[in-house]
Parts: C-alpha cells; sequence; structure tokens
C-alpha cells in the first residue's frame, strides 16, 4: 500500500497537533520485527496521530523504519525529528451491530414541581422512566398497558 500524500499545510497541521503527544510505540534494539509493525497499526485505527520513538544510533535506519511504516501501514508520514517519529492515518469509521431485538432503555426526566404560594423556586427532580413506564400529568410514573384489542377483531380474523 502506498503512503499518504499530504500537501505542506496539512503536514504543518498535524505536526502542531502531536506536538503534545507522547510517544504511544518504542523501538528497540531489534529494529522493526512484525508484532511492532501490528501494535503500531493498532495505535493508528485508535489514535490517528502517534508518535514513535526508536532507540537507535544510526540515522539511515531511522529514515528506512520511517519509509517502510509509512508505506506499509498506508500512513502518512508526517515529521522525523532526532529519534521520533510521526506517522498520521485517518481513523477508520466503526461500524456498529444494531440488533432487532432491542429495547428501549431508561431515560432520566426531569420533573418541576412549583411551589402553592409562588414564593418558593421549582423543585426539580430526576425520575428513571424505564421502557414500560411513561409519565403522567401530576409528574408520578404510570406502566404503560398494550393496547386493548376487541375480541370480536381477533375472532374475526
Amino acid at each position: 500500500m502506498p503512503a499518504i500524500q499530504l500537501t505542506p499545510s496539512e503536514r504543518k497541521d498535524k505536526r502542531a497537533d502531536a506536538h503534545h503527544l507522547d510517544p504511544v510505540v518504542f523501538i528497540g534494539g531489534d529494529g522493526l520485527t512484525p508484532p511492532v509493525v501490528t501494535e503500531i497499526d493498532a495505535a493508528l485505527n485508535a489514535h490517528g496521530l502517534i508518535k514513535v520513538r526508536v532507540f537507535s544510533d544510526d540515522r539511515q535506519a531511522r529514515e528506512g523504519f520511517f519509509a517502510t511504516l509509512a508505506d506499509r501501514l498506508n500512513a502518512g508520514a508526517i515529521q522525523h525529528i532526532g529519534k521520533l517519529l510521526i506517522l498520521w492515518r485517518p481513523i477508520p469509521e466503526k461500524t456498529k451491530a444494531e440488533r432487532d431485538d432491542r429495547m428501549p432503555g431508561p431515560k432520566v426526566v426531569k420533573v418541576l414541581k412549583f411551589s402553592k404560594s409562588g414564593n418558593h423556586r421549582p423543585q426539580v427532580k430526576k425520575i428513571k422512566v424505564l421502557g414500560n413506564q411513561r409519565l403522567a400529568a401530576g409528574g408520578t410514573l404510570k406502566r404503560a398497558k398494550k393496547r386493548q384489542t376487541s375480541v370480536k377483531k381477533s375472532a374475526a380474523d
């Protein structure tokens, strides 16, 4: 997969965003091993913009790591400064599995009760309304009943 090509202004914005970040992945003396690459891939999926610290004094090796990671992981090479590598890749959309058997969950509803004299503040009560309940006019909870159907109509069907 080819690396993402960014314009200089986009790269500048990403460098500014990465300024306060700490390194997420460290590349040790063994170099760019497959577990390190999978860890960097997972960090890019989770965060999008990451810093990688390389514990190597060889500048050519660090530049090779930088180019290899950007190319292999389809990431944008933002900056290589000293022993830090900054990589960016857009965070993929997470798909949510929709369930057919899902019922409405509990809701927290605020109920205001005004004072009878009008001199005091209204009282605010938070009430948790479950899926089978409804809020009545006086601020009380009632169970929602199933709609009654006619016995004659069900017999006719």
